[in-house]
């Protein structure tokens, strides 16, 4: 028997970046979208175009850079967002619309303040709108599961019928339980006269821990054929359904769910450290496939049976998902083509051969403080590098002094817009010492409300990677820092953060659907 295939709808660079603090700049959606294109994925969600000016740019830069992938834009059901996300798609080799509009009785009546029947023809319009732009349309009724069925089935009956080809049914705050969920999906396309014109979609939050478990229900009960998730599970509140978590169930229980999908598998893991670095947002080591210790094993009778048949205690091959234990074996005394194709094979496409020397210059400064050099070093130097360019702060130098009975100082200096700036701080400890340097000069006023620590790599000389979430006036961004000083990281971190608050390419994206 044939099986039938599952489309995956990425929407790590919409939905994914409504996180707290992981607003991406332009160039790294671009890396993370060409990335997403090599796992394969069939509709990346690129961003909200009428959210603001730099999510518009991101999306025409991504549709007009992505070939094999649809580029999708997230619009409300109105004719200023929809025009606005067509233009943003203009690029795009293929294009989707996908326009939303809330139907549950708290959502119309508490945030649009809107009667049922202007709900609906709201829909209709912008359907019939959005047609005149492109013949790929998705629809969502936000806060679907919480939405009442017979609305439910008057609304989405008549976008069908204006042209809608795919119908996204969004767990929107993460209410739902599986049964329930794919039953009510299932009814739905019962009920519906014309649902046999759509794909039908599952769109999951996690606030129950039950994204996955929804959206594989959405499919086998309900007969979706689409599911939106995101690499890591990344998004707001508790994020989205995990695209890794969705893809090796299909795999691992093939036999069980009987449906194809096209992900490349084996790119699995680097678009997950990809996406990780670019956010800031460490995945947890026990995490399912991606996680650090996904593939361990530390009880004794689990490796006796590893060793005699791995089969025992894996379900999956770590190899299958992109894991690996090959490291770069350049030095100091290694050639640039040989880290030129390094850099190839970790699909990190650098645009000029000046970067390509930029980067290998940092390679070779780095090599010099550090014995073995990681493929996740790599890539934090050139997420480092990207990071870089253009931006009102730059680390320069940092003394720091810290001593068991005496207060921790700090002098730092770092440049503004090119003019180089010392300051002196104190603390109850060095990174207390560092920002409170730091802020004695730029007097940003921002509020740290997070701070962490991940090693990039293993051993004592691994890099250390730094976080710092920053809020200021409402905004809240992350800045990421790497070094092999973790003190050194911490200042580059917060300058990191700094310069993401001091730039108006992008608000704080939270929208006001999941």
């Amino acid at each position: 028997m044939p099986r039938d295939r599952l489309i995956i709808f990425d929407t790590t660079l919409r939905d994914g970046e409504q996180s707290p603090g992981a607003s991406m700049t332009k160039e790294e959606k671009i890396r993370i979208a060409k990335q997403l294109e090599r796992l394969r994925v069939d509709v990346i969600e690129a961003g909200f175009a009428a959210a603001s000016p730099g999510d518009f740019e991101a999306i025409r830069a991504i549709a007009a850079t992505v070939r094999e992938s649809t580029i999708c834009s997230l619009s409300r059901a109105n004719d200023r967002d929809i025009a606005r996300a067509a233009e943003a798609l203009a690029p795009a080799a293929r294009k989707r619309i996908h326009t939303f509009i809330a139907t549950s009785p708290l959502h119309m009546q508490m945030k649009l303040r809107m009667e049922p029947a202007q709900v609906l023809e709201q829909a209709r319009l912008a359907v019939r709108f959005a047609r005149q732009h492109t013949d790929d349309i998705e629809f969502s009724p936000e806060d679907g599961s919480r939405s009442e069925e017979d609305f439910l089935c008057r609304v989405l009956e008549t976008v069908i019928a204006e042209g809608a080809t795919t119908i996204n049914f969004p767990d929107t705050v993460g209410y739902a339980v599986p049964e329930l969920f794919g039953e009510t999906i299932r009814r739905l396309r019962e009920r519906i006269p014309n649902s046999d014109r759509a794909v039908w979609s599952v769109h999951c939050h996690n606030d129950l821990g039950l994204a996955v478990a929804n959206s594989l229900a959405g499919v086998m009960i309900g007969g979706a054929r689409q599911v939106e998730c995101t690499i890591n599970g990344l998004g707001e509140r508790a994020g989205n359904t995990a695209l890794e978590e969705v893809v090796m169930a299909l795999r691992t229980r093939a036999g069980y769910f009987n449906l194809e999908c096209g992900i490349d598998a084996s790119q699995i893991v680097p678009a997950s450290k990809m996406v990780s670095q670019i956010t800031g947002f460490p995945v947890q080591p026990n995490k399912a496939v991606v996680g650090a210790n996904a593939f361990a094993h530390a009880s004794g009778i689990h490796q006796d049976g590893i060793l005699k048949a791995r089969e025992t205690y894996e379900i999956m091959r770590a190899e299958d998902v992109g894991w690996t234990a090959n490291k770069i074996v350049l030095g100091k005394l290694s050639g640039r083509n040989a880290f030129k194709q390094r850099l190839q094979e970790l699909g990190i496409e650098l645009e000029s051969e000046a970067d390509v020397n930029a980067a290998f210059a940092r390679f070779k400064e780095l090599a010099d403080r550090k014995a073995e050099i990681f493929d996740e070093d790599i890539m934090a130097l050139v997420s480092a590098e990207e990071r870089e360019e253009g931006e009102h702060y730059r680390f320069v130098s940092l003394a720091q002094r810290s001593e068991t009975g005496e207060l921790p100082h700090a002098r730092v200096v770092f440049s503004v817009d090119g003019r180089e700036h010392a300051c002196e701080g104190t603390g109850d400890g060095p990174v207390d010492a560092i920002v409170n340097a730091i802020e004695s000069q730029a007097q940003s006023g921002a509020e740290l409300v997070l701070f962490s620590i991940n090693a990039i790599s293993t051993g004592t000389q691994s890099q250390g990677e730094v976080t710092m979430r920053l809020s200021q006036a409402g905004r809240i961004v992350n800045g990421v820092g790497s070094d092999p000083d973790i003190v050194v990281a911490s200042a580059k971190a917060y300058l990191a953060g700094l310069n993401k608050l001091h730039s108006k390419e992008r608000v704080n994206p939270q929208t006001e659907r999941g």
